[in-house]
């Protein structure tokens, strides 16, 4: 009787404690063998430039990774396992470049566990891997800084981050240099536009190449998330209705109120609008618009990547300034619009703008990627040409 109510007082303490129970503790995953290294069991880029995807899943019944950047572009493919548990399949030699990868383990998407390359995302689920050769490398040039810029946001009565690449040498000495504002898509964050887009290996080679001039690029985070505009709180097919405009009004105001007053006062750059350039991709491209438009006189340079446009999220400022198409053309020293050929998102709302600024006869740029949908492989180039036309 002692016995067991000794065991009964344990028991009971235990459970009062949180403490969890030996018998109903779940097994750990297995690991790998660690006679083995680690190269041979993550994905790797390989001497002729593919790439042997691998993932460590001893108790998986099916696996595959799945290629490409949207829906429309997925492919899967099967890999296979081998007596150690490691499940593989290479790739064809592929063109330099990023690319994006998931992995399918018996239904479940899951990123690359095997490498710290993921796709920046508010919920991530995708791995990024670079095929070396192109504007988007690590070169052997002079590199500009990357700076993390934490502050507080009035507008938005929150605490904020954003990134900022000076050019290298940047002292805040000498001539005042020109900034670029540039917004990322919906679902990323301003990582995407650093890791993904790779801004700065782009700005570090085409300056080397004596393509670009100096200047600031400046990476707000685009999602405000006020209460009212919280992304993950509206179903996909409501963002255009309420989302969008709510959101899009918040991030105007930061960026006028607070953004670029901290970027004037704590950089020496140029403060007329000929010195201050504004783009974005994707929803990014709609808050460059919006903004860019509803403040036409603090900005000379505008573009929209793959942009959600008025064509199905209107504004009032910005139809009421492409009612005044002589003032837009006459401030405005570059308009530039690029779209995906494939384009199923934004597609429409590029075509409804372009159609919009022909009937007014409002000059700009325009671009069309063949064969190409909603993804940066339309983003990164159209940046890369975009920021070689500014501030000349």
């Amino acid at each position: 009787m002692k016995t067991n109510i000794t065991w009964l007082a344990l028991t009971v303490s235990a459970l009062v404690a949180g403490a969890t129970l030996p018998a109903v503790a779940a097994p750990l995953p297995v690991t790998p063998d660690l006679s083995i290294p680690v190269s041979q069991y993550v994905t790797q880029v390989n001497a002729d430039k593919s790439i042997t995807f691998r993932l460590f899943a001893p108790g998986a019944k099916r696996v595959s990774v799945v290629t490409g950047s949207t829906p429309d572009s997925f492919v899967s493919h099967d890999m296979q396992k081998d007596e150690s548990g490691i499940w593989s399949w290479k790739s064809a030699t592929l063109v330099p470049n990023l690319y994006e990868y998931y992995f399918d383990v018996d239904g479940f998407r899951s990123v690359d566990t095997g490498s710290r390359f993921q796709k920046p995302q508010r919920q991530v689920n995708t791995s990024l891997i670079l095929v070396p050769g192109s504007i988007l490398d690590d070169r052997a040039v002079p590199h500009g800084d990357l700076l993390t810029v934490t502050y507080h946001a009035k507008e938005l009565r929150s605490e904020r981050r954003m990134y900022i690449w000076t050019p290298p040498g940047y002292s805040g000495k000498g001539e005042p240099l020109p900034v670029l504002y540039f917004y990322h898509g919906f679902g990323d964050t301003g990582l995407s536009a650093i890791d993904q887009g790779r801004l700065p290996q782009i700005m570090d080679n085409l300056l080397a190449e004596g393509k670009i001039k100096p200047m600031l690029v400046v990476v707000p985070d685009t999602e405000t998330d006020i209460v009212q505009a919280i992304p993950e709180n509206y179903p996909p097919k409501e963002r255009r209705k309420m989302f969008y405009p709510l959101n899009a009004k918040a991030a105007d105001r930061e960026l006028m109120h607070d953004i670029i007053p901290l970027v004037d006062a704590r950089f020496n750059v140029r403060k007329d609008a000929g010195g201050r350039a504004l783009a974005g991709l994707s929803q990014g491209g709609f808050q460059a618009l919006v903004s860019g438009m509803n403040h036409l006189d603090s900005f000379g340079w505008l573009a929209t990547f793959s942009g959600v446009t008025t064509a199905t999220v209107p504004d009032a400022g910005v139809t009421a300034q492409l009612n005044k198409p002589q003032e837009v053309n006459k401030q405005l020293h570059n308009f530039t619009m690029v779209v995906g050929e494939k384009d199923t998102v934004t597609g429409q709302d590029i075509a409804g703008l372009k159609k919009e600024l022909e009937q007014k006869g409002i000059m700009f740029s325009y671009k069309e990627y063949p064969g190409l949908g909603h993804e940066m492989d339309v983003w990164r180039p159209a940046y890369a040409e975009f920021v070689q036309k500014l501030f000349k």
